[in-house]
């Protein structure tokens, strides 16, 4: 059996996969301060819901913003791992985009799943899961309400402001004046769906598109994306676990040449 981490700024998944790579098991848990911990967590419940213990893991790879601090016997960048996990999945997909909960990331790989280009926003909330988190906290409603709220807009507002500071004084100032509040969560999903729909032109748009990360499941962005870029996106079943899934197929390769950090 073979294991990938992926200790993410939000969540921390780990995904076990036996020699044919195929998932035997995964979890998800809150990342938290310490991503020793949160990742050690991770592995032990997927190690439980699969019935196997440490002693049945033959290599661990790690990827993500905490992967030098997780107990693993080699590293992966998460371009590289999202880019191994979309093509074993979806060996079709060209353009994969990728909205976690600090940072969202737009790749594009060739027919054989090697990176041809990428690009990353790791340095502004807007277009992340931390922008749903604060507005979905202006709004008083819960993250997974977000969804559901979206899909009885009737009037979507037009966000003019991409930054989350002023996009919230925005959301606010929509409220004020009468919109109602599934017509501004309307509004928040296509302003980030515009956003990352301009951060991906940038590499060039191919057919056929993947979403993964945590983001992914909000199906009110989904929708709003789907709109913008005129096709839907290929889904995974889970798409939050695709960067450990790759971590995990990095594993079984580097366990069958040699021992060595990954790249």
């Amino acid at each position: 059996m073979y294991a990938g981490i992926d200790a993410g700024a939000s969540a921390t998944k780990a995904v076990i996969v036996d020699k044919d790579s195929e998932i035997v098991s995964y979890s998800i848990v809150p990342s938290g301060i310490n991503f020793k911990v949160s990742s050690e967590e991770a592995l032990k419940k997927a190690l439980t819901t699969s019935d196997l213990s440490l002693e049945d893991i033959a290599y661990t790879v790690s990827t993500g913003y905490g992967r030098t601090l997780v107990n693993a016997k080699a590293t992966s960048s998460e371009i590289a791992c999202i880019s191994r996990g979309i093509h074993k999945l979806f060996p079709s997909v060209r353009t994969i985009i990728d909205v976690g909960g600090q940072d969202s990331k737009a790749i594009r790989i060739d027919v054989n799943g090697r990176v041809l280009d990428f690009v990353m926003n790791d340095k502004c909330a807007a277009g992340t899961g931390r922008f749903l988190e604060v507005m979905s906290n202006i709004l008083g409603k819960h993250i997974e309400e977000l969804s559901k709220l979206h899909f009885k807009a009737s009037n979507p507002v037009r966000m003019s402001s991409t930054c989350t500071v002023f996009a919230e004084s925005e959301v606010i100032s929509h409220i004020s004046q009468g919109s109602e509040i599934a017509d501004a969560i309307a509004g928040l999903h296509e302003a980030i769906a515009e956003r990352i729909y301009s951060m991906s032109c940038r590499i060039g748009f191919e057919k056929d598109v993947a979403l993964t990360g945590g983001v992914a499941k909000n199906k009110g962005f989904v929708d709003a994306l789907s709109k913008k870029i005129g096709l839907i996106p290929t889904l995974p079943e889970e798409p939050q676990i695709v960067c450990a899934f790759g971590a995990a197929l990095a594993a079984i390769k580097r366990h069958r040449e040699s021992f060595g950090n990954i790249t």
